[in-house]
């Protein structure tokens, strides 16, 4: 369903530091800073499923501004967080800032793989997927994994990432090896957001060990 095994190693090589699809949201909204809670599901949603099991649909706003979410523990887990954003024709870059809280020695885990590195990536996925990665759906999905944080530790924390850049595909697709599924998957975005995993996919979830807390201060799509 998510990202191969061969994928995320090229996501650990370049890394440095959804919902159901639906018709296109109107465009130029998200021009401004996207962080309100009641824009944002927490899933991805597939066939009636949620995969982010134990998880509420929104996350919760926070005064002043931006939103949070508390990070599950095992057996649940967090996976894809989205909203609906349309066409990226005319942007030039993602940019996201958030925070990490966690209690003293918490640690954020895979949850295929509880001993690999988590990660936190940013994401687009193309109005129309059927989520099977096959044949044309295989350049639906998106992941800036030269943008990917990991290991999900305590702190402030940015992601940039700029549309001109390598993102990568499901499966083996990347920009720079299929730029015309990459620049259909721009012009007809409909979900934007990240996604959270490690160990097999970098959309397979995590949990923590404790309590800790993500905190989205801002995300702005220029």
């Amino acid at each position: 369903m998510m990202t191969s095994l061969k994928f995320l190693a090229c996501a650990f090589a370049l890394a440095t530091v959804s919902a159901v699809a639906s018709p296109a949201a109107p465009p130029g909204r998200a021009a401004i800073n996207r962080a309100v809670a009641a824009d944002w599901t927490i899933g991805p949603i597939i066939r009636g499923r949620n995969y982010s099991r134990g998880m509420p649909l929104r996350p919760t706003p926070r005064r002043g501004g931006g939103w949070q979410v508390d990070l599950p523990q095992a057996p649940n887990s967090i996976h894809y967080v989205t909203f609906r954003h349309g066409s990226l024709l005319g942007k030039r870059r993602i940019v996201m800032r958030y925070r990490i809280e966690a209690d003293p020695g918490v640690r954020i885990v895979p949850r295929t793989a509880p001993a690999s590195p988590s990660m936190i990536t940013l994401y687009i996925q193309q109005r129309g997927d059927d989520w099977s990665a096959r044949g044309p759906y295989e350049a639906y999905r998106w992941f800036a994994n030269f943008a990917t944080h990991s290991p999900i530790t305590p702190g402030d924390h940015v992601l940039i990432a700029p549309l001109t850049g390598n993102w990568t595909a499901v499966q083996l697709s990347s920009a720079q090896t299929n730029p015309s599924g990459f620049r259909s998957a721009l012009a007809n975005a409909d979900e934007v957001g990240f996604v959270l995993g490690g160990g097999d996919g970098l959309g397979h979830g995590v949990f923590a060990t404790g309590r800790a807390r993500l905190i989205v201060t801002s995300f702005r799509i220029e």
